[in-house]
């Protein structure tokens, strides 16, 4: 293993947290908006996903960098903090803009999965781990993030 890997796993990991905890949001945010059920479902898949990639590093034996992960967490919430065209409440550009957060997670997940397979796919230690399912997975949700990203810019942005 090079020394290289534990922080790239490192630093996706962070990442993977953001995203489950964006993901929850958004999904608690559009509970009653026609997007929750699949807001729901992604939410689950992705912690899902960070599980897959803490079990990756366990078999690998890698160590999780804390702090790494407590910046992380505080800047998903200072990302709280921006205008969305409404004083107190969730508005359509609040789902535009964390679905599009989301698409850029899964953009980043799905690299992550690709690279590994490439550089690391033939490990032993991965005997059992199957990250081509897991490519498949950031792949499907890839495309219904976009739809649903399409359908909050429509309601968002269209006159």
């Amino acid at each position: 293993m090079t020394k290289y890997l534990p922080i790239y796993l490192n630093d996706h990991l962070a990442g993977a947290m953001v995203g489950v905890d964006l993901a929850s949001r958004t999904a608690a945010s559009n509970e009653k908006h026609a997007s929750g059920p699949a807001l729901r479902e992604l939410a689950a898949e992705i912690a899902e996903d960070r599980q897959a990639l803490q079990d990756l590093m366990d078999r690998l034996d890698v160590d999780r960098d804390r702090l790494k992960s407590a910046v992380a967490w505080a800047g998903e919430k200072a990302g709280r903090l921006k205008l969305n065209g409404e004083l107190l409440r969730y508005s359509p550009l609040s789902r535009l803009v964390e679905i599009e957060g989301l698409v850029l997670g899964v953009e980043g997940k799905l690299s992550l999965w690709r690279s590994l397979d490439h550089a690391i796919g033939d490990d032993s230690r991965l005997a059992g781990f199957d990250i081509a399912a897991l490519i498949e997975r950031a792949s499907s949700q890839r495309i219904r993030l976009e739809e649903l990203r399409l359908a909050a810019a429509s309601e968002a942005l269209g006159d």
